[in-house]
């Protein structure tokens, strides 16, 4: 048994770890460069409880590893070894030996870099040590709720928002620059990075890992990453991981029966399968790896300095059934199909987050009705502070694929939302997952001609945009890309030499900065009483108008949007006050790729009662357009005002 003191572990962390309680325990499993008395090298600490042995097997030692074997300390379950002269850089695995006496090559569960695939050895790395600049960007999440706060966030798959041919990646470096300025010029407060955690397959996007603690080799060095998490804060973006706890892909290098047992998996193999992806469920109920998920939430934020987590796939973590043949149902102690251990794992997670990090983002990708998703655990909830609206989505992609003319029948589809928009703190997505698969990009799922799919995606924009909700697109989707999304491929920037992308591109950036510059569309999106009807009940004409309320009394906006093909020429809607009304933003607006030209500067209300309002204004409505306007006296100044 080895001395664990002697190698600079604490029995007392490996006690915390065996009960679940270790939630920096990155900062003890894995390869560590140290230095033991006289000697620099680097400490390999891995969990293994079954194994009869475990060697350390590398290029410093020709892939033999009979003398580094690894020592047992205690009752643990875990194995220890330092290993001198070696140190960052070093690639290596662990030789396992199975209770049935087989030998396994395995990766690192904690390595902190991988090789460049299809190579599968951990690399040796220190990642502690960065200088980060981003003190400011902490220091005003500090003063800011999120809650009240804008969030729009653009969401980026790394190696196909630009590249150089086929499996030729930019670099976390390289896109520190290109991709950072853009985000920071198109007015976004967030990039949500697909999975980067070390995993085998292109095709997988991420979300089927083996190295849950290493930044995919694909775009460079761990120190790479760190350098754009930096350059983007101090351009003043957010950055969110999508992460995956709930399921592991099944490479045998991996966690998969990591020595010879399920331990990551767990003994019930109806409950570990998920026969659709063709991975494996984490067991929930098993402490240890309750301490290596919660630490993973936690290294993200702490060492790479990420601001928060989109949770993946929620729902299948929760349902016992989600997904499953009849064959692998299985059932919780009280006969149900709520996945108990999932539940209260969510919980705690939620819960240790928000110790160490207080303003920090946890969004859940949920597609269940599971209720108070966003509510604190003490109020019974799951404790994360977002949740994405996947009936929001659903309703409005099914609507504005609908010929406009059907529409009339199908109003419910743009109002439902209101009735539960404020039982959850939502996101409304507009992601990766809407535009493969066949599903068609969201410029092709409009109705309509040529000319007419771009006067509904930016009317389905403005609504999208002004609807109560923080906001997330996929890149490509804010100049109209016309094919689905390739992963193996860039994205067609090219499309921007055309005109009708170039303008859709102008106009998602005037949108964005709009937005931006409007509290009334942010700082109340968790609050009913940011949200008026003016005029919900149109189902004939298919219009419908609302009011964004801020802060301030005298900070709202009014959105008007037609979604048939009728153009009304004179067309009244009840306004909160008398004065004048400026177009803040007008989707037909030529310069945006629409018909008109010449756009009123100013409206004038009158002391027409209208709408249950005291006064009313008579505005143009185009088909298939949508307007906002704000009270001369608001806070757009002229400079501000993008309608010609």
């Amino acid at each position: 048994m080895a001395n664990a003191a002697a190698i600079g572990l604490s029995l007392r962390d490996l006690y915390l770890f065996n009960k679940g309680n270790l939630f920096h325990s990155y900062r003890t499993f894995g390869a560590h460069p140290i230095r033991l008395g006289d000697e620099t090298g680097v400490r390999f600490t891995v969990w293994a409880p079954n194994a009869k042995r475990v060697r350390i097997v590398g290029s410093f030692n020709d892939w033999n590893g009979y003398q580094h074997e690894m020592e047992l300390i205690g009752e643990t379950g875990v194995w220890s070894l330092f290993v001198p002269s070696i140190g960052p850089g070093t690639v290596y695995k662990y030789e396992i030996q199975t209770p049935d006496g087989a030998l396994l090559l395995k990766s690192d569960p904690y390595a902190f870099q991988s090789e460049l695939r299809p190579s599968t050895a951990s690399v040796v790395a220190e990642v502690f040590h960065f200088n980060w600049n981003d003190g400011d960007w902490h220091q005003r999440k500090l003063e800011d709720s999120p809650y009240h706060e804008a969030m729009l966030t653009y969401e980026v798959h790394l190696g196909s928002w630009r590249n150089r041919g086929k499996e030729l990646f930019w670099t976390y470096d390289e896109m520190a620059g290109a991709l950072v300025d853009y985000v920071a010029e198109m007015g976004y407060t967030h990039i949500e990075l697909l999975p980067i955690t070390e995993h085998p397959l292109d095709q997988s996007w991420g979300y089927q890992a083996t190295g849950y603690y290493a930044p995919t080799s694909r775009y460079g060095t761990p120190e790479q990453l760190m350098h754009l998490v930096d350059r983007c804060h101090q351009r003043g973006i957010g950055v969110i991981l999508d992460w995956v706890p709930g399921h592991f892909c099944k490479d045998d290098h991996g966690l998969r029966l990591f020595d010879g047992t399920p331990i990551f998996e767990g003994k019930n193999w109806k409950l570990a399968e998920k026969p659709l992806w063709g991975t494996l469920a984490f067991d929930f109920s098993c402490t240890e790896v309750q301490s290596f998920l919660i630490s993973n939430a936690i290294y993200w934020m702490d060492v790479f300095h990420i601001d928060g987590l989109r949770v993946d796939a929620v729902a299948s973590m929760i349902d016992l059934h989600f997904d499953k043949p009849p064959e692998l149902y299985t059932y919780n102690a009280f006969g149900g199909t709520e996945n108990t251990d999932a539940i209260r794992f969510l919980k705690r997670l939620n819960e240790t987050v928000f110790q160490y990090f207080p303003d920090a983002l946890m969004i859940a990708e949920d597609s269940s009705s599971w209720p108070a998703v966003t509510s604190p655990t003490y109020m019974g909830g799951l404790g994360f502070n977002f949740k994405w609206n996947m009936g929001w989505m659903n309703d409005m992609l099914r609507y504005m694929a609908l010929d406009p003319n059907d529409r009339m029948r199908h109003h419910n589809l743009i109002t439902f939302s209101l009735v539960y928009a404020f039982s959850e703190n939502f996101v409304l997505p507009l992601s990766h997952d809407e535009v493969v698969h066949g599903k068609r990009s969201l410029l092709n799922k409009m109705s309509g001609t040529y000319e007419q799919k771009f006067a509904q995606l930016r009317l389905f924009y403005g609504y999208w945009m002004t609807h109560p909700g923080k906001k997330l697109l996929f890149m490509g989707g804010e100049w109209g890309q016309f094919d689905e999304w390739k992963d193996a491929e860039a994205l067609d920037w090219q499309l921007l030499d055309y005109q009708a992308h170039g303008s859709m591109h102008h106009y998602v950036k005037t949108l964005n900065h709009i937005y931006s510059a409007q509290p009334s569309l942010w700082e109340r999106d968790c609050d009913p009483g940011g949200f008026e009807w003016i005029d919900v009940h149109n189902a004939a004409q298919s219009v419908i108008v609302f009011m964004r309320r801020g802060h301030a009394t005298d900070e709202f906006m009014i959105v008007v949007c037609n979604f048939s093909y009728h153009h009304y020429s004179d067309y009244r809607i009840g306004v909160p006050e008398s004065g004048e009304y400026r177009i803040a933003l007008h989707s037909e607006a030529a310069t945006f790729g629409g018909v008109l030209t010449d756009i009123p500067e100013v409206l004038y209300s009158k002391p027409t009662p209208w709408h249950g309002r005291p006064c009313s204004i008579s505005l143009e409505l185009p088909p298939l357009s949508i307007q906002l306007l704000v009270v001369a006296k608001g806070s757009l100044d002229r400079n501000d005002r993008f309608t010609t």
